[in-house]
């Protein structure tokens, strides 16, 4: 018997339909599944519902993998692909593997031969660099600043420091709640001359994504304390 496969679900930024950023082919897809590796089995179930009103939840099996899930376990939730099923990796928001759980599933995938599918979809990283007018050749997400300021301070610097020295983009996030002191950080310690990114609600219909100066921000800066944000350092090719 053939192994099945492991998909690589992508789902919406925030938004409340799918049908502008998945693609039919890949709702049609996702839709054929019966076995998901999810972070949150509650909107895991409400997504696969926006994506099909007839959805079958009580036929389907969902394994959890969040921060609390032993790692032993991983191992378990791809036994229906050893045994010819497929499964979907589905995260809260975005691709999953990207910034969100999915990575150590596809690593015991590959472990165990089992052919991994990623499906294409909205990605806020990506977006954003599209968006942003930095260099795309090279460039590095770091994912969530540090908690304590001096040490996110002193990654900023860096950031602006290498990108000054090599043209390398600089991209990161943090949680809406603590976005605005990654904005006070930004506007209060780097250069007038550092070009910064605030790409907000992509995908939204309040999306906002914009390239300015440090200096220029410090007159432009808006809200983004409950608003999902990839921030970026770079500068124009």
């Amino acid at each position: 018997m053939a192994n099945g496969k492991l998909y690589m679900i992508p789902t919406t930024l925030g938004g409340e339909t799918t049908s502008d950023v998945i693609p039919e082919d890949v709702r049609q897809e996702i839709i054929k599944l019966r076995h998901f590796v999810v972070e949150n089995i509650k909107t895991a179930r409400r997504y696969l519902r926006k994506l099909d009103r007839e959805f079958p939840i009580d036929d389907t099996t969902f394994f959890v993998l969040n921060k609390r899930t032993e790692a032993g376990a991983i191992s378990t939730f791809l036994k229906p692909a050893l045994e010819g099923e497929d499964i979907g990796v589905i995260s809260e928001a975005g691709c999953p593997g990207v910034a969100d759980p999915g990575a150590e599933m596809v690593a015991e995938a590959h472990k165990k031969g089992i052919h991994v599918a990623p499906m294409v979809g909205p990605s806020s990283i990506l977006l954003a660099l599209m968006g942003s007018g930095f260099s795309g050749q090279g460039f590095t997400f770091h994912g969530y600043l540090p908690k304590e300021r001096k040490d996110r301070i002193r990654k900023l610097k860096d950031f602006e420091m290498d990108t000054s020295r090599t043209g390398k983009t600089h991209l990161f996030m943090d949680t809406p709640f603590r976005n605005m002191n990654v904005l006070e950080d930004l506007l209060n310690e780097l250069g007038d001359n550092t070009m910064i990114c605030i790409a907000s609600n992509i995908t939204l219909p309040d999306q906002d994504i914009r390239t300015m100066t440090a200096k220029e921000w410090r007159e432009k800066a808006y809200d983004l304390s409950k608003k999902p944000t990839i921030f970026g350092i770079g500068r124009f090719q």
